[in-house]
């Protein structure tokens, strides 16, 4: 009996035991799997997560299969990538299309013919265009490379600037003057929060052409009036010496003869002058030709050599064979006139200083920007300041010049679609003057130099 219960007793320790780790495995089972169905969902979750760390906008997690708690932390993540990915290519969009703008402004800025200008709080300039650094003659990078203020760039136009910080706006007329060329500038500045912008037109040439338009007038008006009455004087002062000389005791015949001859003479000089103001109030419309540019050269330097033999002339050979469509009486006396005013400069330096000899450059140069006679001369030189305005009527150097001979050259270059260029020799002292023309780009340029004294 006693064996039986013992027998009895270990069969239902067993099936305890047995039961016990059934139940335990089962328990560890269920446990594993409820762990397993969050744990996938999570870990999902943090892989997503890692990926839109890493920038991938476009993880997103699997929710259908989740538990119900999982499956909304799922959709919400993905509602989460959704948006931030739509707000990314927006800003995207944004951000190009602001790209766009700033290049389309840059490349305004950059093309304008005004120079503008802008500078932070503290004065310094925080942007420029291209034209303003050329009109400024600042460095080319006044923002990194050099910075400064605009007080430091342009104090010509400090009062305006002044005056913009008070009133939030100003504007005017100033001259800046870099190097040897002095511009006429109309001014604006504006206050734009804490800093200013600053934009400038040139206005040089317009000041100019207003210049001589009235000068034109005035001329005109004073050609009308002085001519007339030139010639009864003249004819008054000859009559006079014919008909009264033979009466003139013989110790006032000296003083008579300089008197009436000053009269002629002084009247000739005011007859030349009236035709230089005639001829710049009406300067006709070019008429336009095939003219040898060579040979244009030639013929004008010939002129002045008869007229000044005691000058050296030399003419740089072998001249290009250049054929100009241009107004050949117009050309021609703008090369006089160049040539008449070397030669009077270089008279005005021997009169001081007889040596070295008088000579006279006379070339033609060819290159990809055209053609251009060149009038080299080793006389006084040009002015080292305001040269550009040697070529406004009436502003003259010299003591009895008109002032006339380069605006009439300039206009005259002008009207050919050309210009006129102001330089100082390159040999030694001494003026160089250049007129350019355009010529077709298939012309060679030459390149040899041979020169020839005539």
């Amino acid at each position: 009996a006693v064996q039986s219960r013992e027998r009895i007793q270990m069969a239902f320790a067993l099936a305890y035991v047995e039961t016990a780790l059934l139940v335990l495995i089962g328990a560890v089972w269920l446990g594993m799997g409820a762990a397993s169905s969050i744990s996938a969902p999570v870990g999902r979750l943090v892989q997503a997560a890692s990926r839109v760390a890493r920038g991938d906008l476009t993880a997103r997690v699997e929710a259908d299969s989740d538990p119900e708690e999982i499956a909304v932390l799922s959709r919400a993540f993905n509602d989460m990538t959704r948006d931030l990915s739509q707000q990314q290519e927006a800003l995207t969009r944004a951000s190009d299309e602001a790209r766009r703008r700033r290049q389309f402004i840059e490349t305004v800025l950059s093309e304008v013919s005004a120079g503008v200008v802008a500078a932070g709080a503290d004065g310094r300039i925080s942007a420029v265009n291209r034209q303003a650094v050329r009109l400024l003659d600042l460095p080319d990078d006044p923002v990194f490379a050099a910075p400064m203020t605009l007080e430091t760039a342009a104090p010509e136009v400090g009062e305006i600037l002044g005056i913009a910080r008070t009133l939030g706006h100003a504007e005017g007329e100033v001259d800046v003057t870099r190097g040897r060329e002095t511009l006429r500038l109309r001014v604006r500045a504006s206050r734009t929060g804490e800093g200013l912008v600053l934009t400038f037109d040139d206005i040089t040439r317009l000041v100019s052409a207003q210049r001589n338009a009235a000068w034109r007038d005035v001329a005109r008006r004073i050609a009308h009036e002085i001519k007339n009455p030139l010639t009864p004087i003249q004819l008054s002062a000859e009559r006079i010496r014919r008909k009264f000389r033979r009466n003139v005791e013989a110790a006032d015949l000296d003083t008579f003869d300089r008197c009436t001859e000053t009269i002629v003479r002084q009247v000739g000089d005011i007859g030349r002058m009236v035709d230089e103001f005639s001829a710049f109030a009406r300067m006709p419309t070019p008429q336009l030709a095939d003219q040898d540019a060579a040979e244009l050269l030639r013929e004008a330097v010939f002129a002045r050599r008869v007229a000044d033999p005691d000058i050296e002339w030399v003419i740089g050979e072998p001249l290009p064979s250049m054929t100009l469509r241009v107004d050949g009486r117009m050309l021609a006396q703008a090369l006089a006139n160049v040539l008449k005013n070397a030669v009077e400069a270089v008279r005005a330096r021997m009169a001081a200083q007889p040596e070295p000899a008088g000579r006279i450059l006379a070339d033609i140069r060819l290159d990809e920007t055209g053609l251009a006679f060149v009038i080299e001369d080793n006389g006084l030189g040009l002015p080292a300041k305001d040269r550009d305005r040697l070529t406004e009527p009436y502003v003259t150097t010299r003591e009895k010049g008109t002032g006339l001979g380069l605006a009439i050259v300039k206009r005259v270059m002008e009207d050919h679609g050309g210009d006129l260029v102001l330089a100082d020799a390159e040999s030694g002292a001494g003026a160089r003057v250049l007129l350019r023309l355009p010529v077709p780009a298939a012309n060679p340029p030459r390149t040899t130099l041979k020169q020839e004294t005539v």
